[in-house]
């Protein structure tokens, strides 16, 4: 997936390499700065992301919302049309988010480096759609689990928890809020692929003496919503 992503954004920086230099020379004329050029900020990162990320839902809207900025820009779009849709497309994609949850199926066990990552097929799901839920996992043995919030939030404490060495946590916040408590000697490793929204470590971690220490992989999905480790 990296080389992939690396061909794919080394494309993108020949094309404007080679219309920035025909520019100069003459040859063409073509304005990169035209009007809504900007929009192309959103556009071909999220493009690009289709062929790279598995979670491709996000990056499709971002796609269709960028192209739409780009067409109001040109005037065949109206442009408060477009932001006042936001809304309304946003709880489309809430809903499509609840109908087809678990439709992309289950993740098998890979070996990452020292640390072997568990299966998610045999997951507890964990929901909160217009509501909140608070998780704690107290004495118990710990290998993963699901989260999903739908303008909701989950809080999920893992203080007290006997957490198995790579434990997989599959997090989705749509219009949502989910925030994972994970003790200071646990590695985390995300991965992430949001949509108007964010993934954040804020924990005071050593990155230096992490060879030793549990590891657990933390899946995010986020369309306009967050997940945060603390």
């Amino acid at each position: 997936m990296q080389r992939l992503s690396n061909l794919l954004w080394g494309l993108v920086l020949v094309v404007l390499g080679v219309v920035f230099g025909l520019n100069i020379l003459g040859v063409t004329d073509i304005d990169v700065f035209f009007s809504g050029w900007w929009t192309l900020i959103i556009i071909v990162p999220c493009f690009i992301n289709l062929f790279i990320d598995k979670n491709k839902v996000p990056n499709l809207i971002g796609v269709l919302f960028g192209v739409c900025l780009l067409l109001a820009c040109q005037g065949i779009l109206d442009f408060e049309l477009v932001w006042k849709m936001v809304v309304p497309v946003g709880l489309v994609i809430a809903g499509l988010a609840v109908i087809f949850h678990g439709a992309s199926g289950s993740k098998a066990s890979v070996i990452e480096g020292e640390h072997e990552r568990k299966s998610a097929s045999d997951q507890k799901e964990y929901w909160a759609t217009f509501s909140g839920q608070n998780l704690t996992f107290e004495g118990e043995k710990f290998s993963g689990c699901k989260l999903d919030a739908v303008f909701g939030g989950i809080k999920c404490d893992l203080y007290g928890a006997k957490i198995e060495d790579g434990a997989v946590i599959t997090a989705s916040s749509t219009f949502g809020g989910v925030t994972i408590y994970v003790p200071r000697d646990v590695v985390v490793e995300l991965r992430s692929t949001s949509m108007f929204g964010g993934v954040s470590d804020k924990r005071e971690v050593s990155k230096t003496t992490t060879e030793k220490k549990k590891v657990i992989y933390v899946d995010a999905a986020c369309v306009f919503g967050g997940v945060e480790i603390k």
